[in-house]
């Protein structure tokens, strides 16, 4: 026994340590390992290895040659601050993380035992592709990480990480993740490399201009987050995993109450401009409502002209939507309303009750937007708020016009408290465009067009966009002071904390994707 435990022991060790060759060629990329990334997430010696010496069986072209164990990925479960979690990290240095069919079922048991027991998944994603001597079943095993993730989507938090390359059909894994974080220099990500792009298109690019992390995270809006270096990632994946229940049967985790609902913040009344016209940070406003001005905003540089977040209200997680007044005058448009629409279903699938902070001028307006699905995609935010059945407040700020403002979870599309500032206007437009339409051939034959035309912009304000004609007739709950905005919206959570509502039996709706 003394010497199988010895031999035990010792190949232990090997895995453990890995290729001192290889390793020392990832750290000459400035990357960590499978297991040094591990050891930096998790809490200390949380972690519980699976399948350690799970080799591949497979037979043929150069694949005889090398079986190492772990067959290229790591799985297991940890914790992060005390929670459960399951992860799985693809090691680089064992043939390049590529999947195969060990590889793959490693990844598929620690996916089921995430579900069975409700708890997140964290995917390290690092990895060559596809295992190529092992043709269709390297294909085979995407599809079942894929149909996993799917049937799991809106159970548990999903969570990728990439950290390297992940190319071709395996990109399609943290598409489907409910967030991705790439870090810049190290991660790409991408279906056809830029080899195949010179080929068949003559487009000469490189990697990190076809799908690394700052690609991502502002064009095409993939990453949800974007760092610098691993470090910060990963302390952003705890942060974000303090916000999130472990699975959907489950209330996010709360923090000691803060006094909210008796916090008055003067400094608001001062923020925001009366004017419509004039920009201001609505990043501003959201650290005076949040608890100590903390929150984890979602896709920080794509479709910037919304805000979307995750923070505290008295010690109680909730999901914040804003327009944002300093890029393209906080208008919607076909990425705003795919990026708040997304986050507006994650925050329902897990509980997270919804505050929406309006500054809104419409949609905007144009050939290129409309040629790009503008419809299509503002109907995915109406669709989504429509649907949420979380405790739902909106607070409008300043400007609420037309369409934009009914999507923008108004009394009409269900939210449960609608607040709004003194400096509200609700309209299907401004005064002067309403003026210029409806007053069109009475400025044209008058001798003084600026005249009547201001005097008919004042008539239209007074009787149709003054702060109380919402309110009046019962679309707006209250006309708050600025400065109660904290303690408003903590009391409008609290009362509608105990929420349920049911949804009609159906297999599933039809979201305008």
């Amino acid at each position: 026994m003394r010497l199988l435990r010895q031999e035990r022991d010792e190949l232990h060790r090997q895995v453990l340590a890995g290729k001192p060759e290889a390793i020392a060629r990832m750290r000459a990329q400035g990357k960590r390992t499978a297991r040094e990334r591990l050891a930096l997430l998790l809490d200390a010696d949380s972690f519980t290895e699976i399948e350690i010496f799970r080799r591949h069986q497979a037979r043929g072209i150069k694949i005889d040659e090398s079986r190492p164990h772990t067959d290229g990925v790591i799985v297991g479960s940890g914790t992060i601050d005390g929670r459960r979690v399951f992860v799985y990290a693809q090691d680089f240095t064992i043939n390049g993380g590529s999947l195969g069919v060990a590889h793959a079922a490693k990844i598929h048991k620690v996916m089921d035992l995430a579900l069975a027991t409700g708890a997140p998944i964290i995917a390290l994603n690092d990895s060559g592709g596809a295992r190529i001597q092992e043709g269709v079943l390297s294909m085979d095993g995407y599809g079942g990480i894929f149909r996993r993730q799917v049937e799991a989507s809106g159970i548990i938090p999903q969570i990728s990480v990439v950290l390297g390359p992940c190319a071709g059909g395996a990109a399609y894994s943290p598409a489907l993740a409910d967030f991705v974080f790439m870090v810049r220099d190290t991660s790409n990500m991408f279906l056809t490399g830029p080899d195949v792009v010179a080929a068949v298109t003559g487009e000469r690019v490189t990697h990190a201009e076809l799908g690394g992390a700052d690609v991502h995270g502002t064009r095409s809006g993939v990453a949800a987050f974007v760092h610098d270096d691993e470090e910060s990632c990963f302390e952003d994946v705890r942060y974000l995993l303090s916000l999130l229940p472990s699975n959907n049967l489950e209330m996010p985790p709360s923090a000691p109450a803060r006094g909210a609902t008796e916090d008055d913040r003067p400094g608001l009344a001062d923020m925001v401009p009366a004017e419509p016209n004039k920009p201001y940070d609505m990043r501003a406003v959201l650290e005076e409502i949040v608890d100590d001005g903390d929150y984890l905003e979602v896709h920080e540089q794509w479709a910037a002209n919304v805000l979307c977040a995750l923070g505290r209200i008295d010690g109680e997680v909730v999901g914040v939507v804003g327009n944002q007044p300093l890029v393209l005058a906080g208008v919607l448009d076909a990425a705003a309303s795919q990026k708040a629409a997304r986050f507006v279903r994650f925050c329902d699938a897990f509980a997270i009750p919804l505050v929406t902070l309006v500054d809104v001028p419409g949609f905007l307006p144009g050939t290129e937007q409309e040629y790009a699905g503008v419809i299509r995609h503002g109907a995915k935010l109406l669709y989504a708020y429509c649907e949420a059945s979380v405790p739902r407040v909106q607070v409008i700020l300043r400007k609420a016009y037309g369409g934009a403002y009914i999507v923008m979870d108004s009394r009409s599309i269900g939210t449960d408290m609608s607040l709004a500032w003194p400096t509200n206007e609700i309209a299907v437009m401004g005064a002067a465009g309403a003026v210029d339409i409806l007053f069109r051939k009475e400025l044209a034959a008058s001798a003084d067009p600026e005249r009547l035309g201001a005097e008919m912009r004042a008539e239209y304000g007074d009787q149709l966009t003054h702060p109380y004609f919402a309110a009046e007739r019962g679309l707006v709950d209250d006309v708050i002071d600025p400065a109660k905005t904290r303690s408003a919206i903590a009391r409008a959570l609290a009362m509608l904390r105990t929420k349920r509502k049911q949804a009609p039996r159906r297999k599933h709706g039809n979201i305008p994707l």
